[in-house]
C-alpha cells in the first residue's frame, strides 16, 4: 500500500512505548509519523533532531488540536491515560491508548463513550494477543482440529520489578506493579485464545519488599464460561527467569549468563534517591536512548516472551505450545510445528498501527476495542480484589472474541 494512504500519526509521551513506536513508525508505510508531545525537553530535543519535518510539542493539548494528526498514539504515565484519551477523541482523532487501558472500570467506560461520542475509533495495545502465535492459537482452536479447548498455562518470571522506576510505578493506587503493567498481557492473551468470556477469577498477589510497595508477583484462577480454564503465574523479583526453561529463546539463543540472575536488583540497590532512579529510567529507556531508539523495537524472535511466559494450551486431542517460528502441536501424530503464517505479520508494535490503519482507512471493526480492553481490565482488576479478599470474583462486563474479518 503506498504512502498516500498511511494514517497520519502523533505520539504522547517519549517514554519507552513511546520512543519504540516512534522508531517503528518510521519505517512503517502505513504510517507517517507527523508530530510527537511530551514535557521532558531532553527527550523533545532528540525527536526533533531525527524528525525536524515533524511538529513537536510539550503540551499534549496542542497535539491533539493540530490538523497534521489523524491518530494520536497515548503512551504516558497510566494515570493519564483518561485525559490524554479523551482529549484526543474530543478533538476529532482516533485513539491507540497503551495498556492498562486506564485505571478502573469507570475510566473504561468514560473513554468508550467518548469514541462513540465523537465518532472515532479507539484501540488499546499492544497487548499480547496481539502476538502471531497467539493469533495461530486461536485459528487452530477454533478450527476444532483438536477439539474443545480445555486449559491454559502461562507461567513468567522476570526482572520487572527491578528496571527504574518512577514513584507512581510503585504504587498501586496510581497503576504500579505488576497488576495494571504485565497481568493485562496474560489476561488478553488468555481471553483471546480461550473465546473471551470468563465467568470468575480467584488469585493471590505477592508484595515481598517493602522497598518496592506494590504487587510483583501473583497467581490467578480463571473460569470461561464454556467450562476451560486458565492458569496465570507472573512473578517480577529478578531471581528465576522463564528463559531458563525456554531455551535461551528469550534472550537471543544463548540463554543468561549466571551472573546476570539478580543484576537488576544489584544496580537498584546502588541507587541512593528517587530521583537517581528517576534519571536513570529516562536516560535508559526514553527516547534517544540506546532502549528507547537504538534497541530492540520489540521485533525479536519472542516479542511476548517477557510479558505471557511460557503458553500452552491443552484441548481433547492434543496441547500447542508457542515456539521461536510459530507453534509446536503435540498430538496423537507426535510432535509437529506450524510456521507463522504471513497473514499474520511480523510480531511487534508494527501490529498495533496495522489494526489501526485497518479501522481508519478500510472500516475494518477493531479485535482491541474499548469493550474489549476494559473486559481485561475487569479481569485484572478482579485479580486484585480476590487476593485482598481472598474469595472468588464473579465478572460481569466480558466479551467474546473477535474471529471474523482479521485472522481468517
Amino acid at each position: 500500500m503506498d504512502k498516500g494512504s498511511a494514517v497520519n500519526l502523533g505520539v504522547v509521551g517519549l517514554g519507552m512505548a513511546g520512543a519504540g513506536t516512534v522508531r517503528l513508525a518510521k519505517e512503517h508505510p502505513l504510517v507517517k509519523l507527523t508530530a510527537a508531545a511530551d514535557p521532558k525537553p531532553e527527550l523533545l530535543q532528540s525527536f526533533r533532531q531525527d524528525f525536524e519535518e515533524a511538529e513537536a510539542y510539550e503540551d499534549v493539548k496542542a497535539l491533539c488540536q493540530s490538523s497534521a494528526v489523524d491518530v494520536v498514539y497515548i503512551a504516558t504515565p497510566h494515570q493519564f491515560h483518561l485525559p490524554h484519551a479523551l482529549m484526543a477523541m474530543d478533538n476529532g482523532k482516533h485513539v491507540i491508548v497503551e495498556k492498562p487501558m486506564a485505571l478502573t472500570l469507570a475510566e473504561c467506560d468514560a473513554m468508550i463513550e467518548a469514541a462513540s461520542r465523537n465518532n472515532v475509533s479507539l484501540i488499546v495495545g499492544r497487548t499480547a494477543s496481539y502476538s502471531p502465535a497467539m493469533l495461530l492459537m486461536r485459528e487452530i482452536i477454533v478450527s476444532g482440529q483438536l477439539g474443545r479447548i480445555g486449559m491454559i498455562q502461562m507461567m513468567a518470571y522476570t526482572n520487572f520489578l527491578y528496571r527504574p522506576r518512577r514513584p507512581e510505578e510503585l504504587d498501586t493506587s496510581q497503576g504500579g506493579g505488576i497488576i495494571f503493567n504485565q497481568v493485562p498481557h496474560q489476561v488478553d492473551a488468555a481471553r483471546f485464545i480461550g473465546g473471551g468470556m470468563v465467568r470468575s477469577v480467584r488469585a493471590g498477589t505477592g508484595i515481598w519488599d517493602k522497598r518496592r510497595p506494590t504487587e510483583g508477583a501473583y497467581q490467578a484462577f480463571l473460569d470461561f464460561e464454556g467450562g476451560a480454564t486458565a492458569s496465570l503465574t507472573y512473578s517480577g523479583y529478578d531471581h528465576f527467569s522463564t528463559d531458563e526453561l525456554f531455551y535461551g529463546l528469550a534472550s537471543g539463543g544463548v540463554g543468561k549468563p549466571p551472573e546476570d540472575f539478580g543484576s537488576s536488583r544489584r544496580i537498584i540497590d546502588k541507587i541512593q534517591t528517587q530521583e537517581e532512579e528517576s534519571a536513570l529510567r529516562i536516560s535508559a529507556y526514553g527516547y534517544g536512548s540506546s532502549r528507547g531508539i537504538s534497541g530492540s523495537s520489540g521485533n525479536s524472535p519472542l516479542p511476548y516472551f517477557d510479558e505471557t511466559g511460557i503458553t500452552i494450551v491443552s484441548c481433547e486431542d492434543g496441547d500447542i505450545r508457542a515456539s521461536a517460528d510459530g507453534v509446536v502441536i503435540y498430538d496423537i501424530n507426535g510432535k509437529h510445528e506450524i510456521p507463522i503464517p504471513p497473514k499474520f505479520g511480523a510480531p511487534g508494535r508494527g501490529d498495533v498501527l496495522e489494526e489501526i490503519h485497518r479501522v481508519v482507512r478500510q472500516g475494518i471493526p477493531p479485535i482491541h476495542d474499548g469493550a474489549w480492553a476494559k473486559a481485561t481490565m475487569e479481569v485484572a482488576l478482579g485479580a486484585l480484589e480476590s487476593a485482598r479478599n481472598r474469595s472468588e470474583i464473579l465478572l460481569s462486563y466480558q466479551v467474546p472474541s473477535r474471529d471474523d474479518g482479521l485472522i481468517f
